[in-house]
């Protein structure tokens, strides 16, 4: 009995609110009024630009004034003795364990302190300068030990980063305008009042030997030797990031007056080790 009550009272109670539903909807339907739109004859529409890119402005800390000024420390060797031992198979018959160094060395000795070749220092603060963003070093000094560790290749061996004379890197925010890094790094001559009217330092050849490793071909002064090295090339242990990047070599001395080449007892016993 209570439930045909019950019943009853829900079919009740619906049909009352279907029936206030479409009151409702008839009242809302008589008040509603339509108008037709009407445009006039010389009437046009504004036109609209295509959108634009607007670059992020930089954070404070990405400003040229706050960047860190880059010194010798930053070219310390990467070796790290937590990273597993490699074969070098170059000789099957005689494959040959390969550990990383600790890093408890100092610099090479260049010039009678523990240093990098000052120029490298040079080009790499310009370009921070120039451009307001941080230069990122992937591979400064390597001693002997990490040098191999860090790309077995039989090329590698007589490499200048073992003797201070090379570096390198790219920037942060532009890894992919190397060529416009480039530039910079030959507008520094032009800028630079050292090298005026020295034509052996303000013009850049092109290397043209097909012994480089790369798909670019580098481009070279009297002081400095550049190479540029795509995405897929010139990949080692220092070196990767999926980014291209620019390698400097120092071919020139102008303190000394004399050619930089890698020699073994520079690169063996010109650093003091701790």
């Amino acid at each position: 009995m209570y439930e045909r009550i019950s019943l009853l009272l829900l079919i009740f109670l619906a049909s009352c609110s279907g029936l206030e539903n479409s009151e409702r909807e008839k009242v809302r339907r008589r008040n509603c009024k339509g108008e037709y739109i009407y445009r006039s004859q010389n009437e046009y529409y504004y036109p609209i630009s295509p959108p634009t890119h607007t670059p992020r402005p930089p954070y404070p800390w990405e400003s040229e004034v706050n960047l860190p000024r880059i010194t010798k420390e930053y070219f310390r060797c990467k070796g790290n003795p937590l990273n597993p031992p490699l074969v070098d198979a170059s000789d099957p018959d005689h494959p040959t364990p390969c550990a990383d160094c600790d890093s408890r060395h100092g610099l090479p000795v260049i010039h009678g302190k523990e240093n990098v070749y000052p120029i490298l220092l040079d080009l790499l603060n310009f370009i921070q300068k120039r451009t307001g963003k941080r230069v990122v070093i992937t591979c400064g000094h390597r001693c002997p030990l990490h040098n191999t560790y860090a790309d077995l290749s039989k090329e590698n061996k007589t490499s200048k980063h073992q003797i201070g004379a090379e570096v390198d890197f790219y920037v942060q925010g532009m890894e992919d305008r190397p060529l416009e890094i480039i530039g910079l790094l030959m507008q520094y001559y032009n800028e630079t009042p050292l090298y005026k009217n020295q034509k052996d330092f303000l013009a850049f050849q092109r290397y043209e030997k097909a012994d480089t490793g790369a798909t670019v071909q580098p481009w070279m002064n009297k002081e400095i030797y550049i190479k540029l090295y795509q995405k897929s090339e010139g990949r080692d242990i220092d070196n990767r990031h999926p980014y291209p990047y620019i390698s400097i070599q120092v071919r020139y001395d102008r303190d000394k007056k004399e050619r930089v080449l890698y020699d073994w007892q520079k690169a063996n016993l010109g650093y003091p080790r701790s």
